[in-house]
């Protein structure tokens, strides 16, 4: 079987650039990613984040669709809560009209920004999780045909079917996508503890359902890739401080990189942000290779979901391209044992 490999990008504002250059470099990876051959192309909902230019997400998929052929786009993922189901079917089933068969709509709980922020969306702040799965369903039905009788319908988004996934860093999202028979993809990029037991859970509890009829299973890892593992580390660097600035309440665009990481933080900034990016692949190709294989024996999901933070987007680019030619190489190795 196949490995499916598809990239998750916050489309992130290099410091000294603009949300301009992002979106543009954005665009510019997820038509390189189609000639390398991923899978999908998820962007990200955040607000009021000056390092990420993604927070108009159904936009920013338009763009992308738009500027390339046959990759799918998605949200990797829209914060539900933020927002009336309506709108997003509207949203999402204009794109899947305009782009048929390439649009997938990825669905998380989280704010995706900071509680004044929040509000500031006219988000509820004490919704439940029993909300966030009525508005699931809400979504499916206006996806759905056309019900005689039906009175509020999306318009585009009606009969389109589209396919939706439960995005997750908990149980929760696990329990939710297997009793709904919904795709899952979990956030292990940047809360890896309960990855193994939640591709459990999910499996375990799964109930095939219209879209589908067996689990599937999609897990964040962060590449950083270069030709040596000196230089890896060394772009690594960034997205170490950017984690670092997050614990600190200093966020900020993304940093270039720096030559001694252990001058910028403490021991105990050094712990925390290490344990969220646990699930981090970091080096030369052999490197990444082994990396990969081994998260991939830990985590039993069906597809790599990459996500890379880079300064620069000509290293950027050469990481992605590294990480697909490695998954290339391990496919054709399994095929050789099984043929």
């Amino acid at each position: 079987m196949p490995f499916a490999y598809s990239i998750l990008d916050l489309s992130p504002i290099p410091e000294g650039g603009s949300a301009a250059i992002a979106l543009r470099n954005s665009r510019d990876l997820a038509q390189h990613a189609e000639e390398w051959g991923y899978s999908r192309y998820w962007v990200a909902e955040h607000h009021n984040m000056t390092g990420n230019a993604s927070s108009a997400t159904a936009v920013l998929i338009g763009y992308i669709a738009e500027g390339t052929k046959a990759i799918r786009v998605g949200s990797g993922g829209i914060m539900l809560p933020n927002h009336a189901p309506l709108v997003i079917a509207e949203q999402f089933g204009t794109l899947a009209s305009l782009y048929p068969g390439r649009i997938e709509l990825g669905l998380g709980r989280a704010p995706g920004t900071d509680q004044m922020t929040a509000q500031a969306l006219r988000r509820d702040l004490q919704g439940s999780d029993h909300e966030f799965a009525q508005d699931v369903q809400e979504l499916q039905q206006y996806f759905a045909p056309d019900q005689a009788g039906q009175r509020v319908r999306a318009i585009p988004g009606v009969g389109l079917e589209l396919p939706i996934w439960i995005l997750g860093s908990s149980l929760y999202g696990a329990q939710l996508a297997a009793e709904y028979g919904l795709p899952y993809a979990f956030a292990s990029h940047f809360a890896p503890d309960y990855l193994q037991e939640a591709i459990k859970t999910y499996r375990t509890y799964f109930r095939p359902s219209a879209q589908l009829k067996k689990p599937y299973a999609i897990f964040g890892v962060n590449v950083i890739a270069a030709d040596t593992d000196e230089e890896a580390q060394y772009l690594f660097t960034t997205l170490q401080q950017h984690y670092t600035r997050a614990r600190r309440n200093t966020r900020g665009q993304l940093p270039p990189p720096i030559a001694d990481i252990d001058a910028f933080w403490e021991p105990h900034e050094k712990a925390g942000v290490m344990r969220s990016l646990a699930c981090s692949v970091v080096g030369s190709p052999k490197t990444i290779r082994n990396g990969l294989q081994r998260l991939l024996e830990i985590s039993g999901a069906d597809e790599f979901l990459l996500a890379g933070q880079i300064f620069d987007h000509a290293a950027r680019l050469r990481s992605f391209q590294i990480a697909a030619e490695v998954i290339r190489s391990l496919e054709s190795e399994v095929l050789a044992r099984t043929s």
